[in-house]
């Protein structure tokens, strides 16, 4: 018996011998030590785990070549092969850090994302539609945002110095060339697409992605829903119209179709609000339907189809600005279709496509005739000027475009993508004078473009994206070139730095061709911005530096008609500024609010400008101020916000043939605009069990104060009248009822601050 002790503790003792000492260090590619790092070799049960400091050390018995692993949540796998003999092993191991979204710096600098997934994303979805004072307007919300103006004469986007046609707005991927609804006089319209229609939308006021063009100042990407979560219907019935749609779900979950139609009619509201100025005796009606289809294919791509079709009609009658008796009546019809679809699809190997088609027609019937007192079409002959104000234009256009893209995931978040564009386009004007003469003219291109994109994570702290967009105009036969370039870093205190640049161009307005001359080339804008951005608990604030050069802008002419046409590019100008935006859910219990401002200082010398001045949509100063409370004992969400802007200049600008140039007979300013909008939720069946119906009461006021507001002058060209531009109303009050089936969209309401 004692000899067998004996040889136990011999043969211990050789094991121990012939154990080998595996120890080093892990740190992380920054050199720093990692704690709570697991190593261990492969197929066996030796290993261990980092000290504070980084350093590790096990016995092994193993012997040979293994496999030796060191593994960590939020980093990359290390595996490295060790070959085991007799002599201790020290390893010193870097490991490189996972890049996720979750960690990852976003490159954000000149856009504001607007989604209930995004990382920092500025607004939700919910947010668009919920904004006091926007009336349910997908771009009514992004006015609160900085970088935009409050121009309330016209439709669209005025984003830090640029007009309007400046600003484009895509549905996934596509160009909405009609995006709003016909233009009054003096009369800012409606966007046509229903904001729940978009799961997410991405606002760009500058340096935005080489994926999209022909946008000089800003960009709109707005990307449709995928499949609902179950059967729904939806019914609305308010004081401007009524509507009624649904979507349904396949049985198996893997495709969806959807229907919906509205009805508008304002004649209830307008007999309730009073009117300013101006006479609708046309009441405005119309009627929208769309269709939709949605199938998720064998790969995780989808299928989407969207088609809209929509009739509007509507007369003003205005106070002539040439007479103090005499009145212009204007009326206009317009008919608009838009279809698009879109194919992603997941092709292997970190591969996917995305490609679409879009068709859009768009026709406006318009009539202007000059009216007596009575409102009796009349004609005079002296001064000329009366004479063409009988007339008639019909505008027919058909829009198209094919896209394809193809992105390539290459480790982590890094990626490269590259694509094309198609554009095709083709508008028909018949202009009719007061004696029946008809005058035409038509205007055909073709744009083609191809691009490339990189998104770059140097670490999870730096990232870069760069591109470049190349174009053709088959119109003005001219190519274009435009690298853009943007960078951000993150900081330790959960914000981050960004820089973006890049060259954007545009064709001409479609108004002003033809030319009088051949040779004309893109507009070109040059942005810089510099942004710096901090995300942390329910608060996110964000300020930009901006700077924006303008060169090859379109200048005016008058033709033989007196008509203006663009004649050159000898146009140039800039815009600079600053901005902030703050938004906050946390400071205050149950109170979510954000603020914004931007200082613009723009300058131009475009159309008929006869110098570089201050363009007549750009105020100074802006800012916006929104506030949510949602109380849960009364059902009731209250939402307000407050915008103010600095007065816009205003200039009366005529031709004096005598010098061969345009001349600025008056300026001024417009006084301070001001507007207070109110808007309250109310959820009768909140909290009720067993419910089959989901109902939100909704009363919105804008203007509460009745504030007056101006937008300029409008200057007559026969003698020194000039009357203010202002809107139809001064206060418009809306109310409707929204009764969903099949989905509880309520909780969501309250999460959302409604």
């Amino acid at each position: 018996m004692k000899h067998f002790f004996l040889l136990i503790i011999m043969f211990a003792t050789l094991a121990v011998d012939a154990q080998v000492k595996i120890s080093g260090k892990i740190t992380s590619t920054q050199n720093k030590p990692l704690k709570g790092v697991s190593i261990t070799i492969i197929d066996s049960y030796d290993g261990s785990t980092t000290d504070s400091l980084g350093n590790f050390s096990f016995l092994t018995s193993e012997t040979g070549v293994k496999v030796i692993s060191a593994t960590m949540a939020g980093f990359r796998e290390f595996k490295n092969n060790i070959n085991i003999i007799k002599d201790d092993i020290t390893l010193n191991i870097t490991i490189k850090e996972l890049i996720t979204e979750l960690n990852a710096v976003v490159v954000t600098a000149g856009a504001f994302e607007a989604s209930d997934k995004k990382k920092g994303a500025a607004l939700t979805s919910l947010d668009v539609v919920t904004t006091p004072g926007a009336q349910g307007e997908i771009t009514g919300a992004f006015k609160t945002l900085p970088g935009t103006q409050q121009v309330g004469e016209s439709e669209g986007l005025f984003v830090r110095g640029g007009t309007a046609t400046e600003s484009k707005i895509f549905i996934d991927g596509t160009l909405v060339n009609n995006f709003f609804f016909s233009s009054l006089p003096g009369v800012s319209t409606r966007g046509r697409f229903n904001p729940f229609l978009f799961k997410g939308q991405v606002f760009s006021t500058g340096g935005y992605s080489a994926l999209y063009g022909q946008a000089l100042s800003a960009s709109l990407a707005l990307e449709s829903a995928d499949l609902p979560e179950k059967t729904e219907g939806n019914i609305n019935l308010s004081a401007v119209g009524v509507g009624a749609g649904i979507q349904k779900l396949a049985k198996n979950k893997n495709a969806a179709w959807g229907i919906t139609y509205n009805y508008t009619n304002v004649g209830l509201a307008f007999a309730l609000i009073k009117l300013q100025n101006i006479d609708f005796f046309k009441t405005p009606i119309g009627h929208q339907g769309d269709f939709n289809f949605r199938i998720k294919t064998k790969n995780g791509g989808m299928i989407k189809y969207y088609g809209y079709l929509s009739w509007n009609r509507t007369g003003i009658r205005n106070l002539d600005i040439d007479s103090s008796t005499l009145k212009d009546a204007f009326s206009i019809e317009n008919v608009n279709t838009f279809q698009n679809i879109t194919w992603k699809e997941n092709i292997g190997k970190g591969w996917k496509i995305n490609t679409a088609l879009s068709y859009s027609t768009n026709k406006d019937n318009i009539e202007n005739e000059l009216q007596d007192a009575n409102n009796n079409k009349t004609q005079f002959f002296v001064p000329s000027g009366y004479l063409f104000k009988n007339f008639s234009l019909t505008n027919k256009a058909i829009y198209a475009q094919a896209r394809m893209v193809i992105d390539k995931k290459i480790g982590g978040l890094n990626a490269i993508r590259f694509g094309t564009d198609y554009f095709y386009s083709k508008e028909n004007a018949t202009y009719t004078i007061f004696n029946g003469n008809k005058f035409t003219d038509s205007v055909t291109d073709n744009l083609n473009a191809i691009f490339a994109e990189t998104d770059l994570y140097i670490t999870k702290d730096i990232a870069v994206k760069a591109g470049t967009r190349l174009e053709h105009s088959t119109f003005m036969k001219k190519w274009n070139i435009a690298p853009r370039a943007s960078i951000a870093y993150k900081l330790k205190n959960k914000s981050q730095v960004s820089f973006a640049y890049g060259i954007f161009y545009q064709n001409p307005e479609r108004k002003y061709l033809p030319t009088l001359t051949n040779g004309l080339n893109f507009a070109k804008a040059t942005h810089y911005i510099l942004q710096y951005q901090l995300v942390n608990n329910g608060r996110n604030f964000r300020t930009e530096l901006f700077y924006k050069n303008y060169a090859n802008l379109f200048k005016t002419q008058p033709n033989a008609n007196g008509r203006e046409v663009a004649a050159n590019n000898n146009g140039d100008g800039f815009a600079k500024g600053i901005e902030f935006f703050w938004r906050d859910k946390k400071t205050i219990k149950n109170l979510d609010y954000w603020i914004s401002y931007s200082y613009l200082d723009t300058k131009r010398n475009y159309l008929n400008y006869p110098d570089n001045i201050t363009p007549n949509f750009a105020a100074k100063h802006t800012a916006s101020f929104v506030a949510k409370k949602f109380v849960t004992k009364w059902k009731t969400g209250f939402n307000m916000s407050y915008t103010i802007a600095s007065g816009r200049p205003y200039y009366n600008i005529g031709y004096n043939s005598l010098l061969s140039k345009y001349v600025i007979k008056e300026q001024g300013k417009t006084i301070n605009y001001n507007s207070l909008g109110f808007s309250f939720n109310y959820l009768p069946n909140l909290g009720k069990t067993n419910k089959k119906s989901f109902i939100v009461w909704v009363v919105s006021v804008s203007n509460l104060l009745n504030q007056k507001q101006e937008f300029g002058y409008n200057f007559s060209q026969l003698n020194t009248n000039k009357v203010a531009s202002a809107p139809p109303y001064k206060r418009f009050v809306y109310a409707g009822c929204f009764i969903s089936f099949g989905i509880d969209k309520t909780n969501d309401a309250i999460n959302n601050n409604l």
